[in-house]
């Protein structure tokens, strides 16, 4: 029998967002999963402002939503859950990212994004997330720092340095693409046990759900613990053969509305599951 479910985690780059932004058919089809009772929600690693919470907004506007990897989860009053990254860690962090000279960006929970290169991939994620980081002496960061990125090309220097921020203590690390910037790696570090699963496991129990009663919608290796572990995963067209691997349905690329086409699936699974009528 087909689980019912009663949340739906979305992620951002690759899966609700594209080469061309985000599909009308996907707003349509958020519009229609929310009719039939289904909670949305983005789960993503960029932060908790700019478009992503714009997107968020617009797919639940009174729901939780999960940025920074897991870090934070935002609800329409704001923060609900964070996690810092300790200070020990981030000092290693930054100072690997200055011995390596490679791109390197600082996120806090208050909302704040800081940089202190000029490199171009710095400024092209900046355009591509909305708003613009603040540089400063990455020594003094105000604010609680929940998550730190290194935005690289991939291969080559960063799989070098990938090597030796794996033996920092007490993080974990998350990479991710995005179909915004082509080729380039957007590496980020959080806290030990911070994961889009343990916050979604958090956000589905405040729903009154267990992960058996949602679904992850994902295209990369991100995405692909929460794809194996809740009640329906469900990849993009777009996404590498192990992510697409593990999951229930693979759905056509962003661009060719394949999150309407997920949210569709779970509308029909749900009403195929639902009890039939007592005829009297």
């Amino acid at each position: 029998m087909t689980l019912v479910i009663g949340l739906v985690l979305i992620d951002v780059d690759g899966t609700l967002y594209g080469p061309d932004g985000v599909p009308d058919c996907a707003w349509a089809a958020a519009e229609l999963a929310r009719a039939a009772g289904i909670h949305l929600a983005v789960c993503t690693g960029r932060p908790g402002r700019g478009f992503a919470l714009e997107y968020a907004r617009r797919l639940d506007p009174t729901g939780l939503h999960i940025f920074e990897s897991g870090a934070v989860v935002v609800g329409s009053s704001g923060l609900e859950r964070v996690f810092p990254l300790p200070a020990e860690a981030y000092q290693s962090l930054l100072e690997l990212s200055r011995l390596a000279g490679l791109p390197f960006e600082v996120y806090t929970a208050e909302g704040g994004f800081y940089r202190e290169s000029e490199h171009p991939y710095l400024l092209a994620h900046e355009r591509m997330l909305g708003f613009p980081a603040e540089v400063r002496d990455l020594e003094r960061v105000p604010g609680q720092i929940i998550r730190v990125q290194y935005v690289v090309e991939l291969g080559g220097a960063w799989e070098v340095l990938r090597q030796r921020v794996l033996k920092v203590a007490g993080v974990e690390l998350h990479e991710a693409t995005s179909p915004g910037i082509p080729g380039v790696g957007f590496n980020s570090v959080t806290a030990q046990g911070v994961s889009k699963l343990s916050a979604a496991a958090w956000l589905a129990e405040r729903y009154g759900l267990t992960l058996e009663e949602t679904a992850m919608v994902g295209d990369g290796e991100n995405d692909l613990e929460l794809i194996r572990t809740a009640g329906l995963g469900i990849a993009m067209g777009n996404a590498p053969a192990s992510v697409k691997a593990a999951a229930r349905y693979v759905v056509p690329r962003v661009e060719e509305c394949g999150l309407a086409e997920a949210l569709r699936r779970v509308i029909a699974d749900n009403r195929a599951d639902a009890p039939s009528p007592t005829i009297r």
